[in-house]
């Protein structure tokens, strides 16, 4: 076989990744808040670019600035979600009631040590001879201080236990009924088993003794010190809104919560100037600015107009949850979306990566109603959500004395026309949140 060097032309076909492509994509697959982010960092490298904050940003922001130091509150009512936190920290808190005892200022420090050492749920994470040797000071010294911590508000912190936590609150309970004690101190693994009997077998106690006892104990707060805390609530943004008018549904994209994007006049009137006062390098630079700027905009229209196709299709392949709710919800795939569109099933995928939608049921995320399910016996098929549903009704209204079994829950199914196993049944009742039977049944 003879060996040489040759030259000669062919013609192949290849996906090439450019990176106005790469960033198509990109813009494609972020939420509104994402693509508000990604928009203010793109105009901080390009000058062509402008940005137009939403009013409601730009007033946040102005009132930020402008807000005086000693303004006095408003007096609006404050909303809900303003109230359902502390926005001061669990220490904080400890902290300034440690500040109102009479205590020495050797207590004080320990006192205070303490509350640092507290997790965000109030319990001590520190061994008593750990904080001892940092402190330099006596074991007994430490206890002494951590019962003060532990008569502070909210009741249960400073706990080293679970047991230890809800054995503090029941001591503030007035006329607590000696087994809640006992069942706290030796049994809290069988109340989360619901082994009602075998408690009340060891304790010689009746049933409705220790239901009763383990009723109080449940109406105990596990972890005191998670409303404390300096975080803010967190809200959804939709990227898209679905509202019912004259009949038929209708699809919006929410625009409103990105910033929106125009090209400066300014640099606009350096390129049509022709009189050579531009250096070219200038100008090449202005263009190249400006091209990078006209393809950013033509991804947050393909960007829009993706979303808005793929928003009507799920409509229309889902429309008996828009007119019925849940229950009514049907098993969907990628591929059928990807079908409708007339796009490749990545692409529905990254469209609906991390957005929302506000529709007349509710806000749900767009992989929502991308669900998987069961058949039903006419050969249709049912979303696990809808399943989830019917489970959740039928144990809502179940006699708590005899509450449905995961094999009872089957056949009610079945009789219904859904084809599920028991397997799949205790899958999704789990799922949802719902303990079983055995747990369930009242005495």
């Amino acid at each position: 076989m003879q060996m040489g060097y040759g030259l000669w032309q062919e013609q192949t076909q290849k996906l090439v990744m450019t990176p106005e492509l790469r960033q198509a994509i990109t813009v494609l697959q972020f939420s509104s808040e994402e693509l508000a982010g990604y928009l203010e960092a793109e105009a901080v490298q390009n000058p062509v670019m402008e940005l137009e904050l939403p009013d409601w940003l730009a007033a946040s922001r102005e009132h930020a600035l402008h807000k005086p130091i000693g303004a006095q509150r408003e007096t609006n009512p404050l909303p809900v979600e303003s109230v359902l936190r502390s926005h001061q920290s669990l220490e904080d808190h400890l902290n300034r009631q440690l500040q109102l005892l009479k205590l020495s200022e050797r207590e004080l420090r320990l006192a205070s040590f303490i509350v640092g050492s507290l997790d965000s749920n109030g319990y001590l994470t520190m061994q008593i001879d750990e904080i001892s040797h940092i402190c330099r000071c006596d074991a007994e010294e430490v206890e002494a201080a951590l019962q003060i911590v532990q008569s502070l508000e909210p009741t249960g912190v400073g706990a080293r236990s679970l047991s230890e936590c809800l054995w503090l609150q029941a001591l503030e309970i007035k006329n607590v009924p000696e087994p809640v004690f006992q069942i706290i101190e030796n049994h809290l693994p069988d109340v989360a088993q619901g082994r009602t009997s075998r408690i009340a077998a060891v304790l010689g106690i009746t049933l409705q003794e220790t239901q009763r006892a383990i009723d109080l104990i449940r109406s105990l707060d596990p972890k005191p010190g998670r409303w404390y805390t300096t975080e803010s609530a967190a809200f959804v943004v939709p990227d898209v809104i679905v509202e019912r008018v004259a009949g038929d549904y209708v699809v919006i994209v929410n625009d409103r919560s990105t910033p929106r994007l125009h090209i400066s006049d300014f640099y606009r009137t350096l390129l049509q100037q022709q009189d050579g006062s531009v250096p070219s390098e200038t100008r090449d630079y202005i263009v190249s600015k400006l091209n990078s700027a006209l393809w950013l905009l033509k991804s947050m229209e393909q960007r829009r107009q993706t979303l808005y196709k793929v928003t009507e299709a799920i409509i229309s392949l889902q429309m008996d949850f828009f007119d019925g709710g849940v229950a009514k919800l049907k098993p969907l795939t990628l591929r059928d979306v990807a079908e409708r569109v007339g796009i490749h099933e990545s692409t529905v995928s990254r469209a609906i990566a991390g957005k929302y939608v506000q529709t007349p049921q509710g806000v749900y995320e767009l992989k929502y109603f991308f669900d998987s399910g069961v058949t039903t016996s006419a050969g249709e098929g049912a979303a696990a959500e809808s399943v989830k549903s019917l489970i959740k009704s039928l144990v809502d209204k179940e006699d708590r004395k005899e509450p449905l079994s995961d094999q009872k829950i089957c056949e009610i199914l079945k009789e219904k026309g859904i084809r599920i196993s028991r397997r799949t049944v205790a899958k999704y009742r789990e799922e949802i949140g719902i303990v079983s039977s055995m747990q369930r049944k009242r005495y």
